[in-house]
């Protein structure tokens, strides 16, 4: 790289990496680099090019406020209008030359003699005053350790590493897992197989989506000032509207009673259904949308088995109830490390532990971004930030008026460093914790990412989005234990005229004793 040192280092070029970089140009700073393990841009919609893949939440909100897209084709956009999408804002924001493609962050460690963020990369060290992670929590995908798949004949991919070179025309594929991703490309590859055999675990409850092609003239209606940001502040509510139930379960049984007429007008096949029918409240896992899943999955090609999988035995997948599918390709729909992000085992903090060692599978952070013992450090897409109704892009902008607050604080007021305190981190947690108590992701009946290992809920937000706005609109330093840059820079000459003495008192002493000797 150009240099060794940076104000400001962003590691990941995604929605996040990307919204941060634009904020940070338009607050008039430039002295920062964005650090792309991969040689593209996009994130998870880089990563992710399944058959299918596509929002599950209304195109007209899936934007950045400052760069609003007023001709999406289709009501949920796809994988490839989103990523252009995000490419042509890095592009018109000036972001592109700020980012370096092929550079892995493996260690980031902060050095508390130089005050700064000392990283290990695949392109060489360098050092940042501060730190901002938007690596985000749908990046690393879940590699089931299954007794056998690692022998298995035929060809194993996850569905966010898809094998386009893998022709599944008239094979035997086996699917493990139905979330999200499954639901979505499950039915596109359907019509293609000989037999498709699905693993699921756990039923989902699945809403009908609303999608539908926008024509030409309601996008040009869009390009009329106002009406753009009109149409989302509408969405926007009646998101917010379905987010109560969230935090009221009992409102959520009218929504169940649509998913049921859902599935039960899609399976007639009482079997099929009877397995496809969750024993949980809607809202506990994440809810789905889709038109086409129910209709596959009813095909005379398609076998559903209701059970996890116990092992891979040669080409076999072989379900925890003793049942059997042939497989020559395996997709895997296992999902992502979610609670357990990868970069907590490289983020190192003031006393050298990490943030694993630190939160010991409960992550937790001050308003979701923040974390003490790390200073300087900054988190998007935090713990306990996940709200389930709305769009991720009002997390992440919400966050980042947070952390543009302290960026500016920190300039204005000459500081070197700002580290939350960690009676202000644990009050906060403990308000969270306390009032996730009472929301669906706790009382549901069901196992999800929200619940952590430990299983404490270390994913979801107790509150409305519009409270999580307000919490995130302004940067706190009340909240936090501040070092100026004349106190650090006096610590540092300190620091260097003792070792100038003892230098000077060795030098004597070994001149004394040489003076002696003779």
């Amino acid at each position: 790289m150009e240099k060794q040192h940076w104000d400001i280092v962003i590691i990941g070029a995604g929605v996040s990496g990307i919204g941060a970089a634009v904020r940070l140009l338009q607050q008039g700073f430039t002295d920062f680099i964005v650090l792309e393990k991969y040689d593209e841009l996009g994130g998870t919609w880089r990563d992710n090019t399944y058959p299918g893949c596509a929002c599950d939440v209304p195109s007209a909100l899936y934007s950045y406020s400052f760069a609003q897209k007023p001709d999406w084709s289709r009501a949920f956009a796809g994988q490839a209008e989103i990523l252009d999408y995000v490419h042509n804002t890095a592009d018109k924001q000036g972001v592109k030359p700020f980012i370096r493609y092929g550079v892995d962050v493996q260690a980031s460690r902060w050095n508390d003699a130089q005050q700064q963020w000392q990283l290990q990369t695949s392109a060489g060290d360098i050092s940042a005053n501060k730190l901002i992670s938007a690596v985000g929590y749908l990046h690393e995908p879940i590699m089931p350790n299954l007794p056998g798949l690692s022998e298995f004949p035929g060809k194993v991919f996850h569905s966010s590493r898809w094998d386009h070179e893998c022709d599944l025309r008239d094979k035997k594929v086996a699917v493990i897992g139905t979330g999200a991703s499954a639901i979505q490309f499950i039915p596109e590859i359907q019509p293609q197989v000989n037999k498709l055999s699905v693993f699921q675990r756990t039923p989902q409850w699945i809403l009908p989506k609303p999608d539908h092609r926008i024509p030409a003239i309601e996008r040009a209606f869009f390009r009329i000032p106002l009406t753009l940001n009109s149409w989302r502040k509408i969405l926007y509510a009646g998101l917010e509207v379905f987010g109560i139930g969230f935090r009221r379960p009992g409102l959520l049984k009218v929504v169940q009673k649509l998913a049921q007429r859902h599935l039960n007008s899609s399976i007639k096949d009482p079997q099929l259904r009877a397995k496809l029918t969750p024993d949980y409240t809607l809202g506990c896992k994440r809810v789905l949308l889709s038109n086409n899943y129910y209709p596959a999955m009813a095909k005379l090609n398609v076998d559903l088995h209701a059970t996890g999988v116990e092992q891979i035995r040669g080409n076999k997948v072989v379900g925890q109830d003793g049942s059997e599918a042939e497989a020559d390709v395996i997709i895997l729909g296992t999902g992502f490390h979610v609670s357990d992000v990868p970069i907590a085992a490289q983020v190192f903090g003031r006393d050298g532990r990490s943030l694993e060692d630190i939160w010991q599978g409960s992550p937790q952070a001050y308003r979701g971004t923040c974390v003490n013992n790390f200073p300087n450090f900054f988190l998007i897409l935090g713990p306990n930030l996940a709200i389930g109704n709305n769009s991720a892009f009002v997390v992440i902008e919400s966050q980042l008026n947070y952390i543009m607050g302290a960026m500016q604080v920190m300039q204005r007021n000459q500081l070197q460093t700002v580290e939350v305190c960690a009676q202000k981190q644990d009050d906060y947690n403990q308000l969270v914790q306390d009032e996730l108590q009472k929301t669906v992701w706790n009382t549901g009946g069901c196992s999800s990412y929200y619940l952590d290992k430990n299983g404490r809920n270390s994913i979801g937000f107790p509150w409305s989005s519009n409270r999580m706005q307000a919490l995130l609109r302004h940067f706190d330093p009340e909240s936090y234990q501040t070092l100026a840059k004349v106190d650090w820079q006096a610590q540092q000459a300190d620091v260097v005229a003792e070792k100038l003495a003892r230098k000077r008192r060795t030098t004597t002493r070994r001149k004394k004793a040489e003076e002696e000797k003779a």
